[in-house]
């Protein structure tokens, strides 16, 4: 992937780890001058989230990406109860025993 800093460095490399703050960390990088006349190949990079000006994932990647996410969704089935209900009938109000208003005297 390809990361434009604000200080128009650019780095590219594999990315390792990204967190919730955009902070990265790339292996086998080659770092650009900001005049791009020098070059620098780093074995490994932290990237502060609040420095990245830009950044660039292959297309290829992408697509892969897609792909995993439709392969996992096709094996999750449909039909499945998702979100909201939690574990069985809880909380939908199916009468029975218990609270609430039951059918007779209690």
């Amino acid at each position: 992937m390809l990361v434009e800093l604000k200080n128009g460095e650019t780095l590219n490399g594999h990315l390792v780890k990204c967190d919730n703050w955009m902070n990265l960390i790339l292996k086998e990088v080659v770092q650009t001058s900001p005049e791009g006349d020098r070059f620098f190949k780093l074995p490994e990079v932290y990237i502060r989230g609040n420095n990245i000006k830009y950044l660039r994932v292959p297309e290829e990647v992408i697509d892969i990406v897609k792909e995993q996410q439709q392969s996992q969704a096709a094996s999750r089935g449909r039909g499945q109860p998702r979100g909201e209900g939690g574990r069985g009938d809880r909380g939908r109000g199916r009468g029975g025993r218990g609270r609430g208003r039951g059918r007779g005297g209690g």
